[in-house]
């Protein structure tokens, strides 16, 4: 299980926390974007980001909250990230925007948020190449994890061997909850409070892949 560190909330300024999250030996650095539109909290303008992102050095998870994804797509191209994730709600051709991003060679996530049917998935699942479960509300960290998001990992499972697709759990991951996603066959959590309210970062992250991990 691999563990992408979100700096939606923290004790520090974004680019302290970043620095901090760099600094530990996480696989990703998870980056929330939020347009104020599609949810209504609002942070980073592509402007923003060059800013932020110029000396990350972590591959980069990007989580797009927003509801013109391709207008960030130049900005976000030139820090080679690994993942790109849009949101299946969006009201447009989700097709389209997966095949424009993917011409760049960036992997395409789609992300769901809790409300949303497994089922609403299965015309994306060959053409994409990870599924983000939103197990709490978009946009504001520090939030419980949603029991419910289990049951839909399991129903998505069913699809794994067929689409070859990876599958990340983001929202209220910490100690306690990530030993719930054992056996469920899950390949990246997103976690940001549990470890970006900490003075400790590692020693966080050294938690999470204990209880995430069998012994």
């Amino acid at each position: 299980m691999k563990i992408s560190v979100s700096f939606l909330k923290s004790n520090n300024t974004y680019a302290d926390t970043i620095k901090l999250i760099n600094d530990t030996s996480c696989d990703y650095l998870h980056v929330d974007i939020m347009d104020g539109l599609f949810v209504p909290q609002k942070n980073f303008t592509p402007q923003d980001l060059e800013s932020l992102l110029s000396k990350n050095n972590k591959p980069l998870d990007i989580h797009l909250m927003v509801n013109s994804p391709l207008d960030y797509l130049d900005t976000l191209t030139k820090f080679h990230p690994e993942y790109i994730t849009i949101h299946l709600e969006l009201e447009q051709n989700i097709k389209e925007i997966i095949a424009k991003i993917k011409k760049y060679n960036i992997k395409v996530g789609l992300s769901i948020k809790p409300e949303t049917n497994i089922s609403k998935l299965l015309p994306y699942l060959s053409d994409i190449d990870l599924v983000l479960i939103m197990a709490v509300n978009p946009g504001l960290g520090g939030q419980s994890f949603i029991p419910e998001t289990l049951n839909k990992i399991k129903e998505l499972n069913k699809y794994k061997d067929k689409y070859y697709f990876k599958t990340s759990v983001d929202g209220g991951i910490n100690d306690i909850t990530i030993s719930k996603l054992l056996d469920l066959n899950i390949d990246i959590i997103v976690s940001g409070s549990y470890i970006t309210t900490q003075d400790n970062y590692q020693n966080q992250i050294n938690k999470l892949k204990k209880n995430g991990n069998h012994n």
